[in-house]
């Protein structure tokens, strides 16, 4: 299982590092053998909305070598929904097994043609705009449709990374990371 962390300027480190935690822990345990991630962008460093740092691991792969995407959201979202350079990059991943957003990288999916007759969910006060581009917006903490897995607003990263956790295993092993955090 080989994951993409999409990162961008203007991201919400939380939506990224609450569902990387979790996921981390399954790396950590040895509970998916071959569990391997990439932190993924077009530039070698990104930067949130504070200025704080992430170095990219790889700049601007061919998305389709991963088995899963996984795109936060944040600010910096709303500038990459008309930028033809993101979405044509992010669209070689079309065809990956899995694709899962935190808050507004709903949005990214969405203009990039992944929603499309999909149910998904996003940050609650961006549900208008998310509905241009999925079949149903809903208002829930975590959406599955198919190859979709949307979370909602920023604390739901911590959620997602369990489900994508009881995903990748099974409910055990998601009970187990999950009490390892002492998330409740």
């Amino acid at each position: 299982m080989k994951i993409a962390f999409i990162l961008f300027d203007g991201v919400t480190l939380l939506d990224f590092i609450g569902v990387y935690d979790p996921i981390s822990r399954l790396k950590a345990g040895d509970y998916v053998k071959g569990l391997a991630w990439d932190l993924c962008g077009l530039t070698e460093v990104v930067t949130d909305d504070y200025g704080l740092e992430i170095k990219i691991t790889k700049v601007a792969p061919n998305l389709a070598d991963y088995d899963m995407l996984i795109v936060p959201g944040g600010f910096g979202t709303r500038k990459l929904l008309t930028d033809e350079v993101f979405l044509n990059w992010l669209k070689t991943g079309k065809e990956v097994a899995y694709k899962a957003s935190v808050c507004t990288g709903s949005l990214l999916l969405g203009a990039s043609g992944m929603l499309v007759d999909k149910k998904a969910t996003t940050h609650f006060k961006m549900y208008d705009k998310l509905s241009e581009y999925c079949k149903e917006v809903v208002e829930a903490r975590i959406v599955e449709d198919g190859d979709i897995i949307s979370a909602g607003a920023v604390s739901s990263s911590l959620d997602l990374g369990l489900y994508i956790c009881e995903k990748l295993t099974n409910a055990e092993v998601a009970a187990l990371i999950k009490t390892s955090m002492d998330y409740k």
